[in-house]
């Protein structure tokens, strides 16, 4: 099996534009896998707590514009 201290060595023998590329791909492999958690967590009903909260502050009015946050900072 291929240690990450072999594989950490191979890019290090990458051109830049492979290196870029290849940083560009495991962006990619990093965001499907976090996309894949979010869709588990879910269906398992982990978000439920979460979304409900949400549901009720804005039911409340609890809520600001996102513009109008950005424009506090």
């Amino acid at each position: 099996m291929t240690t990450l201290v072999e594989i950490e060595a191979a890019i290090q023998q990458l051109s830049e534009p492979e290196a870029r590329r290849l940083a560009a791909w495991l962006q990619d492999y990093l965001d499907d896998a976090w996309d894949r958690q979010i869709a588990a967590d879910t269906a398992a009903g982990k978000l439920d707590g979460l979304i409900a909260q949400a549901e009720a502050d804005i039911a409340n009015g609890n809520v600001r514009d996102l513009d109008e946050i950005l424009r506090d900072v």
